[in-house]
């Protein structure tokens, strides 16, 4: 059994000042809309995020900017977020920006305890200056070190009380990942169920990477609204 919250406010109440957050999601698919407005209404600062974006200005980590709750952004996507644009041009955010798949990677690497991987994405680009270069077979590659979090929070559509979720669709971007690589994993669901009510073979993150769980309901709103009229 993991700790099972009712309230969100609660569930993040000790997410501290200058804490380092890994947040699930791909634009608004997949993020802990909740969790976000709990720690948006908590007021914690000096926050270091890493997720793949940084939501829109009026929904999902676009909140938590709009606070200036977040000092520095790891990520692979600026987007459409014009406060986002706005933070880094006059020096108040601190970005730093990584390929889409050498951030996943990192992720990923530092979930499974591997402390750093060579990659040939970047090599030659601005994205090297003061990394290590090293060369494997007449290719060179740089050095990228594992990320890790403090707390990562993810979303799932369902999950049981041991922690096992499993993600709806799209919404298996980063979220497996980021589940893994956070000393405290914070789990919003959709459905929670009982143990045995998830078939194994479904799983995509295994309660033993999960520390903490709520259900909750999410408006899941459209990053940006494309209409095709009929004829």
């Amino acid at each position: 059994m993991k700790q099972i919250y009712t309230s969100f406010h609660e569930v993040v109440k000790d997410v501290t000042d200058g804490s380092t957050l890994m947040v699930g999601g791909f634009g608004l698919v997949g993020i802990p809309e909740n969790l976000i407005l709990a720690l948006r209404d908590s007021g914690v600062k000096h926050l270091t995020v890493i997720s793949n974006n940084c939501g829109v200005d009026d929904w999902g980590l676009g909140l938590l900017l709009q606070n200036k709750q977040i000092d520095k952004m790891i990520g692979s996507y600026v987007g459409e977020n014009k406060e986002f644009e706005h933070q880094v041009l006059s020096g108040e955010l601190e970005v730093e920006l990584v390929p889409q798949g050498t951030l996943a990677e990192r992720i990923r690497a530092g979930g499974a305890g591997i402390p750093a991987f060579y990659t040939p994405a970047g090599v030659g680009t601005p994205i090297a200056e003061g990394i290590e270069v090293r060369t494997f077979n007449n290719k060179e590659y740089l050095l990228q070190t594992a990320l890790k979090a403090d707390y990562s929070l993810v979303r799932a559509a369902v999950g049981d009380t041991q922690g096992n979720l499993i993600y709806n669709k799209t919404a298996q971007n980063f979220n497996p990942i980021i589940a893994a690589a956070g000393n405290v994993t914070i789990a919003e669901v959709e459905r929670l169920v009982e143990p045995g009510d998830l078939h194994p073979a479904q799983i995509h993150t295994p309660g033993i990477y999960v520390q903490r769980l709520i259900d909750g309901k999410q408006e899941k709103r459209i990053e940006k609204l494309t209409l095709t009229q009929l004829a």
